[in-house]
């Protein structure tokens, strides 16, 4: 799709999943309407946080989540697409990647209701960690439905919710006619077309009043995300606790890793595979990204400093990218 080549990016920007969206696109030939574009964006994301929101006790996720029923119950098709491609990072990843992790996200009061007070005793743990196992979870796609093979599985998707969001806005846009555009919901981005777009790889000390970065990206066509516990933790006693949850011990992830970052064609998958990636941790996390053949970049703490370590597909995509 041809665009004006001598007009500035059109920007938008709002709010949706309990975060913020923006979009820069060129305008094609025809130009698009910037009010009508943002209507249509804003619509699209209202309706995927309808189905995957686990704050919304309507959502299509929450009413699944409700019901004990081990029957096929019918689910739309972007659920359906976002559980089987869950399913299959959780077969590739043996387990480390877990939709059904909900349990322990809302113990821990990473959920919709935060916790207070102390930390979860080994029981209540124990008890959590027996509720999530990926393979109770099964989808079937026509007619499209889910079911839990256990009556109190419950899922959370939001380590690809979010990446599967930016790429259903890239969709829209192309669809109508924005060919060449920079989407992002969070901090998960897609691009799509031959224009390059520059965005940055944040330094996990960056803060609001001291923003950092650590690499600068040059991106065109691709997708990007990071995954990390910089800005969703709690302390308590003088230890830090991310949001990220490890299924195989029950309790948020720790280590000296502080970020992944992830290129990929899919941002749903970048979104994915850096949170699977993340809980694996800086050695297991590396091997297997470059068994995989992933482009990654892993930001690794080193006392009060950090150092880089990034995959060979991770340098030859930089490298190579205008």
């Amino acid at each position: 799709m041809p665009f004006l080549p001598a007009a500035e990016p059109i920007i938008l920007n709002g709010r949706a999943m309990g975060t913020t969206w923006s979009v820069k696109f060129l305008q094609p030939v025809p130009p698009l309407n910037p009010p009508t574009l943002h209507a249509r964006i804003a619509e699209k994301l209202e309706q995927l946080e309808q189905q995957f929101s686990t704050y919304r006790p309507t959502s299509e996720v929450s009413r699944f989540n409700a019901r004990p029923s081990t029957e096929w119950i019918a689910a739309s098709p972007e659920l359906v697409r976002v559980a089987a491609d869950s399913r299959r990072l959780s077969a590739r990843t043996s387990g480390v990647f877990d939709p059904t992790i909900e349990p322990l996200v809302r113990l821990w009061g990473f959920g919709a209701q935060r916790r207070t007070g102390n930390l979860p005793a080994s029981a209540e743990i124990a008890a959590a960690r027996a509720r999530v196992d990926w393979r109770r979870l099964e989808v079937r796609v026509s007619p499209p439905a889910v079911r839990k093979t256990s009556p109190d599985l419950a899922v959370d998707f939001s380590s690809m919710a979010k990446g599967f969001a930016a790429d259903a806005v890239s969709e829209l846009l192309v669809s109508l006619g924005a060919s060449h555009h920079f989407a992002r919901v969070a901090g998960d981005i897609k691009t799509a077309g031959s224009h390059v777009w520059r965005t940055g790889i944040e330094q996990p000390s960056a803060t609001a009043n001291a923003p950092a970065l650590a690499q600068v990206v040059n991106l065109a066509g691709h997708a990007l995300s990071t995954s990390g516990d910089a800005n969703n933790f709690f302390e308590l006693q003088g230890r830090r606790y991310g949001h990220i949850i490890d299924p195989r011990t029950g309790a948020p992830v720790s280590g000296a890793l502080a970020s992944v970052s992830v290129i990929h064609a899919s941002c749903a998958q970048s979104s994915a595979l850096a949170t699977a990636l993340f809980v694996l941790g800086a050695e297991d996390g590396y091997n297997f990204a470059v068994r995989e053949r992933l482009a990654c970049l892993f930001i690794i703490r080193d006392g009060a400093a950090f150092k880089q370590r990034a995959t060979p597909q991770f340098l030859k995509l930089t490298a190579t990218t205008p």
